[in-house]
């Protein structure tokens, strides 16, 4: 249950979840950025500066909350398993 709170704590600083904006996907501060497009354009090998200058309004602890979200995400017990 440990992990649910970090998601919960980071989910008050700067991750908001509306089920009623992006699919009720977790969104950077309300906005329509989701945690996963930011994690995701880090993934492929862009860097914090590359997201910064495709979302101006973000901050950069708003990048940084994402990435802590996420891990805290894959810390929880029932993740989809990888298909085969």
């Amino acid at each position: 249950m440990r992990a649910r709170s970090t998601l919960l704590s980071v989910a008050f600083d700067r991750i908001t979840v509306n089920p009623d904006q992006m699919g009720g996907l977790p969104c950077i501060r309300g906005l329509r950025v989701t945690v996963s497009a930011v994690v995701g354009q880090l993934a492929a090998g862009r860097t914090i500066d590359d997201v910064l200058a495709d979302y101006p309004y973000l901050e950069h602890a708003d990048v940084l909350a994402a990435l802590q979200y996420a891990a805290a995400a894959v810390s929880e017990r029932e993740l989809p398993s990888p298909a085969a």
